[in-house]
């Protein structure tokens, strides 16, 4: 049954310990999650679209590596035809600071894109988009915030969106007796 399901035990002892397992912990990323996060809530400032809020966000972070970047730069491929992508100018002198943020020029303005400590350094962020946040957050969702200048832009949410089938497989496992528990990585 194990080996039809892609698991392979290494000797007969560990087969015989898992009927007395009373504990399953499950790493999060790319277990019970899809493993690529996904943009979750799209939050404009007030006087800002929210294809506005996208398209500025994706001209900063396509110039980025990060698996958040790619996120929005997903959502913004699959909803923007590529010849009206191919418009959208090249920000220069872009920079990233590792944990923090990016930035770049686009003509005359600078474009930040990053954590609120990143953005907060750069314009003011009210405390109604902090608490947001803050909300955002509580739900295991990664808000990233965006400006032009010394304007905020709005907010943009990642989130590590979960599989289809893992709250089937973890009720399952409760079913049967077993206590589930998720092992969050706190490092970044």
């Amino acid at each position: 049954m194990g080996a039809k399901n892609g698991i392979m035990f290494k000797t007969a002892v560990s087969l015989e310990e898992t009927g007395k397992m009373e504990i399953v912990v499950l790493d999060k990323t790319g277990t019970i999650t899809s493993g690529e996060p996904q943009v979750t809530d799209i939050l404009p400032a007030n006087g800002v679209s929210e294809s506005e809020l996208l398209v500025l966000a994706y001209i900063l972070e396509k110039k980025s590596e990060h698996p958040l970047a790619k996120a929005i730069t997903g959502r913004v491929e699959s909803e923007v035809e590529q010849s009206e992508r191919e418009k959208l100018t090249e920000v220069s002198d872009f920079q990233a600071v590792p944990g923090n943020g990016l930035s770049g020029k686009l003509g005359e303005d600078w474009l930040y894109g990053g954590n609120f400590k990143f953005i907060s350094d750069k314009m003011k962020i009210s405390a109604s988009i902090k608490e947001q946040a803050e909300r955002l957050a509580q739900q295991g969702k990664t808000p990233l915030f965006f400006g032009r200048n010394k304007q905020f832009l709005g907010m943009i949410a990642v989130a590590d969106v979960i599989k289809e089938d893992s709250p089937r497989a973890v009720k399952e496992l409760q079913n049967m007796g077993i206590r589930v528990v998720m092992l969050l990585s706190l490092i970044h």
